[in-house]
C-alpha cells in the first residue's frame, strides 16, 4: 500500500473512532423515567368496589414510565425511614421470580400480574397524606427510583 492509502485508512478509522464517541449513548444503558399521580379513582378503575373506601384518607397513586418493563421488584419506601434506619422496611414490597408480564403502569397497593409479595400474605399498608415516600423499581438489571407525596382524599 502507497503512503496515500495509509493516510485515508488512519483518516477512516480516526472518523470511526470520533463517531463512536460522539454517539456513545447508544451504548448505554436507557434511564426509566417514572411519572406519578395522585387522583381520584374512575368509577371503572375500581374493580373490586363500587364506591371508594372511606377508610382511605388519599387518593390513588398511579405510576408510569417510559418504556414496557419485566419488573423483578417494587418497593415503596417513607423517606423519613431510609433517611433514620439503615434496613428500612418498606411498606409495599413485590417480587418476581421470572415471569412477571411486562408493564407500563401501576397503581399503588394493586397486585401487578407475574409478582407476589416478598412477604407471604403480606398486604400494603395504607399512604398517608402529606408523607413522602420512594417507589424503587427493578427490572433485571435496571434500577430506577422515584419520589413522591400523596394527596388527601378529594370528594
Amino acid at each position: 500500500m502507497t503512503r496515500k492509502q495509509w493516510m485515508l485508512v488512519a483518516l477512516a478509522v480516526l472518523l470511526g473512532c470520533i463517531s463512536l464517541y460522539l454517539n456513545q449513548d447508544w451504548f448505554a444503558t436507557e434511564n426509566i423515567q417514572i411519572h406519578h399521580r395522585s387522583r381520584p379513582a374512575r368509577q371503572f378503575l375500581s374493580r373490586r368496589n363500587k364506591r371508594p373506601d372511606p377508610q382511605q384518607a388519599v387518593n390513588p397513586v398511579f405510576f408510569w414510565w417510559n418504556r414496557n418493563l419485566k419488573l423483578t421488584s417494587i418497593k415503596v419506601i417513607a423517606v423519613h425511614e431510609i433517611e433514620t434506619n439503615k434496613y428500612p422496611q418498606p411498606i409495599w414490597h413485590l417480587t418476581s421470580d421470572s415471569n412477571s408480564v411486562p408493564t407500563k403502569e401501576l397503581i399503588y397497593g394493586v397486585p401487578v400480574r407475574g409478582m407476589r409479595p416478598s412477604v407471604k400474605g403480606a398486604i400494603p399498608d395504607p399512604l398517608e397524606p402529606g408523607v413522602k415516600y420512594r417507589l424503587f423499581i427493578e427490572a433485571g438489571q435496571i434500577k430506577a427510583e422515584r419520589e413522591f407525596e400523596p394527596m388527601g382524599r378529594t370528594p
